[in-house]
Parts: structure tokens; sequence; C-alpha cells
């Protein structure tokens, strides 16, 4: 039976060459952007799970609130993690990251290297983070001062063999320290969101411990098991009344966190699971740019539209062609077929179908892997497609394809009943199905939301790249790791300065990009602080040209001068955001003040503003311009020069040399700025280009259903052509015949879909604090491309039907 229904498949694919291409063509594209999208979904949905006990490690999260000023940490302060694992029996282990030391230089044969995967950890690393220790002892290995563990990576990288324990790791340029490999560990995967290949010990980090208000450290806890994380998180209000108030009084004056709440701050601590960060997590000071699970639904409900679209093209199809059929099953049926005999003709048949487009979509898939790692920064292998994981779900998908395409078809065909089928009245021509109009307006609608959304995501990444940002970040080279350097820096800084195209030249430790640098510190416009009159802000140091060599505008008041000489060292340059929270229509000359770090109250210390510049956004523009404030100072582990663009890659070979002459063993390590700030939408510049494909063959596969229907209907009123013809009636009326229908289904999609994309559109612009007025022009071009398109579509289809010859035409039945 089942070689019968397999035979009947193969003559009908054959018998209808045309409809047999569009159908399995529509289906193999649906199938391979299907299959695209969801290896996207799966690899990000994968982050940080290969842990053994992934579901039982929790990051501590930092949420400040102090003045009208909002800092959301990924970070907590160094005591919180050995604290919580002392008071609560709840906490198996605790491990602490610090990587705000930033690269590391580490010498390989007689050159450095710079590296940036570099950590400073606890011993209890491997406790808390099972990544699998190939060689030396995961419980000791970074127990001692001056001992190190690093990937296996790394090992291969340095010492040309896995095994590098007990080898020597020279670390620092302008002090090095030789480091004792004690462990090496396997290569954390790429689905993490930390990616680690050098972890020195937390007994070599020098740091004043005991501070629970400067949040510097990235905090992970291990829970026992059955403990829900929930409940536990209830343990931080009283945590922070016993540590961190006593902490707080000592330099604001606030005895009750009551008062401080009253106020309309905020002090809090929470958990987010280790599995949530990379999707769930946008907070400063992540250690690697997240993924966003808004992008993660949204990406899961296109792939599913598009697969339907494709299953409705078949269903379109199948459905208008069966007149064609009836006789076929009125025959059957008459010999005695049963009626599901009939369904699983149909369903086999749909389901050939399907499996030869599945076949047609892995070979795309093969063909343009290399493509789509490109677009999405992904590594996915053709070998992948195959592993265990996703094997079997890859094999059962053109089964159910194949089922869902023919369902519909086969209980609509297989109902025919015999003597009226045999009559052939399904025949005379073309007959009009209202489920057929909404299945081909749910394509159009579809389509429309995913062009018009692609549009206004295009709209705003271009809105990022030309709003006025406050500073230029156009020819601003920035030289990394320039501390390295040592008592050179500012000689190399001089002499970079000295070269003709570099216009001018500052330290760059902090920047205004999201990646930079960043410090917060708490100010206050009395003397004495208290709950209502501090603020925390960002505090910059930075030398006496980086508000020229930023091309930031002053507002009021001076820029620092040299001419000042050491009078300038207690004066500070805020921006506008600061002026407002401190209510300073003119602030210059007035004082602000700042806890020092001292024991005592005495160590409040006063600071001038000489200076307001206009306010500049140093972070994505998904956040309002928050309070800052800038002050001569130490800053000079990244130098940035803004340099005349004419010539660049003779200039950069300048600067190199001037590196090269100070340094030959140390690597020249340099990016624009303007490159750093494109990394902060990364992630919408990703999405963008993959909407924008999507999106292009979502209205492709629709058209190719257009295309199936209208060759369909031409076919089945070609008599009616030819008559209509003979008695005069001119080409165009013969075209819009044939298409009025059909594009009258496209406006109402249009309809549909321009407040749904609109309204969809407005939610994600939400999360942007500077976000685009979603423009007409993005309706009607969508809406005016859409006409274009089908018309094209069917009018091509139309007009050739309309230009046969009547004779023909009448003589083809």
């Amino acid at each position: 039976m089942i070689k019968n229904y397999l035979v009947i498949a193969f003559r009908s694919l054959l018998k209808n060459k045309v409809y047999s291409i569009i159908n399995i063509m529509g289906l193999a594209i649906g199938l391979a952007c299907f299959i695209f999208i969801s290896l996207y979904i799966l690899d990000e949905v994968s982050y940080d799970r290969f842990y053994p006990n992934a579901e039982r490690i929790f990051r501590i999260n930092a949420d400040i609130r102090f003045g009208g000023t909002d800092l959301n940490l990924a970070l907590s302060s160094d005591p919180l993690g050995p604290t919580l694992k002392k008071d609560y029996p709840q906490v198996e282990q605790y491990v602490r990251l610090y990587t705000m030391e930033g690269a590391k230089q580490i010498k390989n044969g007689s050159a450095f290297v710079t590296e940036n995967n570099v950590c400073y950890a606890d011993s209890t690393f491997f406790e808390v983070f099972k990544l699998p220790v190939l060689y030396g002892n995961a419980s000791t290995a970074l127990s001692s001062p001056k001992s190190i563990a690093i990937s296996e990576k790394a090992a291969l990288k340095y010492f040309k063999t896995s095994d590098a324990t007990g080898k020597i790791l020279t670390i620092g340029s302008s002090e090095p320290v030789a480091y004792k490999v004690t462990a090496v560990y396997q290569d954390i995967p790429a689905n993490s969101h930390f990616k680690k290949d050098f972890l020195l010990p937390m007994s070599d980090l020098r740091f004043t411990p005991g501070n629970y208000l400067a949040n510097n450290f990235h905090t992970y806890i291990l829970l026992k098991e059955q403990v829900d994380y929930k409940l536990f998180e209830r343990n931080f209000e009283g945590l922070i009344l016993k540590y961190i108030l006593p902490q707080i009084n000592h330099f604001i004056g606030i005895n009750t966190m009551a008062n401080f709440k009253k106020a309309g701050n905020r002090y809090e601590y929470s958990l987010i699971p280790l599995t949530d960060i990379h999707l769930k997590s946008d907070r400063a000071d992540e250690l690697d740019v997240n993924g966003n699970i808004q992008y993660v639904y949204i990406f899961s409900v296109v792939a599913l539209f598009i697969l339907i679209i494709a299953c409705i093209n078949f269903i379109n199809l199948t459905t208008a062609r069966s007149a064609n059929r009836s006789k076929e099953v009125g025959i059957k049926k008459t010999l005695g077929s049963e009626r599901s005999s009939l369904i699983m003709q149909f369903i086999t048949e749909s389901t050939v179908t399907s499996c030869f487009a599945f076949v047609i979509a892995l070979l795309i898939v093969i063909v343009l892997i290399p493509v789509f790692n490109d677009i999405t920064t992904k590594s996915f292998s053709v070998g992948g497609l195959f592993g265990s994981g996703i094997l079997f779900y890859l094999l059962l998908l053109p089964i159910l394809v194949g089922v869902a395409a023919g369902y519909y078809p086969a209980i609509f065909l297989s109902s025919f009943q015999p003597i009226t089928a045999m009559k052939s009245k399904f025949g005379g021509g073309y007959t009009r199905s209202n489920l057929r109009d909404i299945l081909v307006t749910f394509q159009f609608v579809t389509s429309l939301i995913l062009i018009c959304g692609t549009m206004i995501v295009y709209q705003q990444l271009n809105y990022i790249q030309t709003k006025n940002l406050g500073f230029s970040k156009d020819q601003v080279l920035v030289v990394n790791g320039t501390d390295a350097l040592g008592n050179s820096t500012e000689v190399f800084k001089r002499q970079v300065a000295g070269i003709a195209g570099v216009k001018s030249a500052s330290n760059a430790g902090f920047l205004p990009v999201g990646n930079s640098s960043g410090a917060g510190h708490i100010f206050s416009k009395d003397p004495v602080m208290d709950e209502k009159n501090g603020t925390v802000m960002q505090f910059w140091r930075v030398d006496y040209d980086y508000i020229k060599t930023m091309d930031i505008k002053l507002q009021q008041g001076r820029d620092f001068s040299v001419a000042s000489g050491a009078a300038d060292f207690n004066k500070v340059i805020i921006n506008e955001s600061t002026a407002r929270i401190l209510g300073y229509d003119n602030p210059v000359g007035k004082k602000i003040y700042s806890y020092d770090g001292g024991a005592h109250v005495e160590d409040i210390v006063p600071y001038e503003i000489v200076g307001v510049v206009r306010n500049f956004h140093f972070e994505s523009l998904r956040h309002s311009v928050g309070p800052l404030c800038m002050i001569l100072g130490h800053s000079n582990w990244k130098l940035a020069f803004r340099i005349d663009g004419k010539d660049a890659p003779a200039l950069l070979g300048q600067i190199e040399a001037k590196w090269k002459a100070l340094t030959p063993e140390i690597p020249f390590s340099y990016n624009f700025l303007d490159d750093s700030f494109d990394q902060m939408y990364r992630s919408e510049q990703r999405v963008g280009k993959i909407a924008l494909i999507f999106a292009a063959l979502t209205m492709f596969i629709a058209c190719l259903g257009l295309f199936g229907l209208v060759t369909y209907i031409s076919e089945q009123r070609t008599k009616e052509i030819g008559v209509r013809k003979v008695l005069g009636a001119s080409t165009f009326s013969i075209v819009r015949l044939l298409s009025n229908d059909l594009l009258r289904l496209v406006l109402l999609s249009i309809l549909i879909a321009f407040p749904l994309a609109y309204y969809f559109m407005q939610k994600w612009l939400q999360d942007f604090a500077y976000g685009v007025s979603i423009s007409w022009w993005v309706f009607a071009w969508a809406g005016v491309g859409a006409l274009l398109v089908a018309f094209g579509t069917v009018g091509y289809r139309a007009i050739s039907a309309a230009l046969t010859n009547p004779v023909t035409s009448l003589r083809s039945e």
C-alpha cells in the first residue's frame, strides 16, 4: 500500500512540474530559513548550560539609586561573597572574578603578547565552575601566590603542549612577574558569558579588602541542593542592615535604611541564574556583550511564520487545483476506496514533496552556513547539523511539515462525493475560497510586518550613527596597553603628538563608549553629606587635553590648564546633568564634596567646579545621559590621538615605529573610537541583517505562492480569456480580471499589517532612551514596495495569459 502511495506521489509530481517546482522551492526556502533560525536560537539559549551544576550557580547584582542616579551593576563588593558563605549555610561556595586591570602583557619567547582574557579568581573557582581540569589539581590550583591556571588553548600557544603544569609564564613588561602554571583546564566553550584563558590568584590582587560600598567584583555563589534562590534573596535585606548600613552611616550619616529609602534612594542586591545572564542581563560591567531574550522570542516567531507561509503556498495551490483531482477521487471512491486511504495518499504526496524540499534545504544550509556565521558572528559547522542532539529533530522536520501542509488538502480532497466528482461539477474554472483568501492575507501581513520592522531597525541604527553625541568619535585613534611603557608613556605621547597629522593627544583610560572604564563616586553639594543631598556620578580622571581630543564642548567656565599648575588638581569639570541634579544654574566657582576613602568624616574633600561641558553620551543610547565629573588624574593605560584621516595607514606606521623604538618586545595594539562605539550596538546590527534577509525571503515565498495561484487561475480561465479577447476585451481588462482579487488581498494585508508593525516596533524602541520617531514614509515605502512586487509577480503571468492568441485559447479545450 505504501509503495502504491509513493508511486502515485512521484507520478503526480512529474505530471505537474510547474506546481511541483513552486511547492518544493517554497518549502525548501522555508525549511532552510527555519533551520538557520533554529540553529541561532538553540545556540543563544544554550549559554552556560554545559556546567554540571549550572542550575545552582547565581551571580550577585547590585542596584543602587542615590540622589536620583541609578546604577545597575553586574558587580558587587569584595567581602560580600565571603560573608554569604560564613553567615548563610544555604551557600555551598562562592567565587569572585576581578577584571578591572584589563589586558596583561604575557611573554611568549622573546616578545610579549597582549592577552585580554585574563582575570583574578578565588581558589574556589573550580568548585563553582566545574570545568574539567586536564592537568594539575583543581582544588589547589589558585591557592598560592604567583600561581596561574590556564586554558588548554593558552598552554598550546605558549608551551606547544597541553601539559604545561610547572612551567613559568612571565606577566608584565615594565615589572615582569614569574607565574607558575599549576593547572590546565579545558577551553571554556564559546557559548559562555565569560571566556577566560588565564586565571590569576586573588591573593595577588592589590586592593584594600572589607569595603562593602566598593562594587568591583563579579561574585557568583553556588547554592546547595533544593535551595530556592528567590527565597534566599530575602536574606540580603538583613545583610545590608548588618554590614552595609554602618559603612553608609560612616560618611553620609544615615541611621536607618527606612530614612534612606524614604528619600528616594535604594541599595539592593539580587541573584540572577547563571543560565539567564547571556539573554536576560544588560547591566553595567558585563563580562561580555550579551544577547537579548526579546530577539530570541522574535526570531522564534519569525521561524515559525516563515514555515507556515511556505506551508500555506502548498495548501493554496493544492486546494486551488482540487478540480483536477476530483475525477480521480470520484473513480477511487466508486471502486471502493475508503476516505482514510485517500487521506493517507494525499498526505504521502505532501510528505514526499516535503522530503524533496528538505534535501534542497539541507544543501542550501550547507552552502550558506559560512555566510550565516559571518552575519551572526557564530561558529556553526556542517557537522553540528548531524550531531546527536539535533539529528532526530532534523529528520523529523520534513515529516511534520509534510503532514501539516498536507492535512487540510487531504481532508478537503477526500471529502468529494463520487457522483458530484464524476459529473465534473468541480470543474469549469477557478473557484474563490474564503480560507485561501485568509491564508494569502496572512502571508502578506507577516511579510509586511517583517519588512516594516527591518526598516525601523535600520532607521534606529542610522540615527545612532548620525546623532550628535556631544563629542566627535571619528578620526580618534586609541592605543591600548600604554601603561606597559612604564615611565616612557608620557614620552610616547609627546612623540606621537609631534607627528604631522596628529592634532591632539590625551590619556584615554576613560572613554565615552559602553565598554570603557567607569568609576562611580558619591558627591554632595554640602560638606555634610546625608541621604538627600548626595548623588552617585561617574568620576573620570583625565588630563589637560582630554576635552580637546574628544571634541567635547564647554558650556560654561574653562578647561583644565597647565598654567594653573597644582591648583587645578582639586578642580573639577562637570556635565549639564550634574549641574541640573545639583540645582545650579551657574555652577562655576561652586564646590562639591566627596568622601576620599579614609576612616574619618574629615576625609570629605572639597572640589571647586571650574567648568561645565555639554552633555555627551558616554553610555549606550539605551540610557539617558547621567551625571559626570572629570578631574585631573592618572588614566594613561590607554592614549587617544585625534588624527587627520587623509593618510591614516602612513600615520599608523609612524606611530607604530615610535612604539617599537621604545618597546620592541611589546606588540602595538590600537583601535578607532568609532569602531568601539559600533560594538555597543553589535546586537542590533546583527539583528538588522538577519531580519532583512528573512524579511526578503518571506516576501519571496509569499510571491512564489501568488505566482502559482495566478498561473493556475489563468490556466483554468484559458477559454474564458479567449472568448473575452474575441469579443474585444483589452489586454488591460484581462490583466485586471486575473489580478484584481489577489491585489485586493495585498491591500487588505497592508491595512492589517501597518498598525501591528507600528505597535511592535514602538515596544522595541522603548528599550532606547533616545529612539527615532516612526516615520510615515516607512509604511509608505513598504506598502508601495509590496504592491509593486505583488503586481509584478501577478502581472507578469497575467499579461502572458492576456497576450495569448485567442484562437489558441479556444482550441485548448
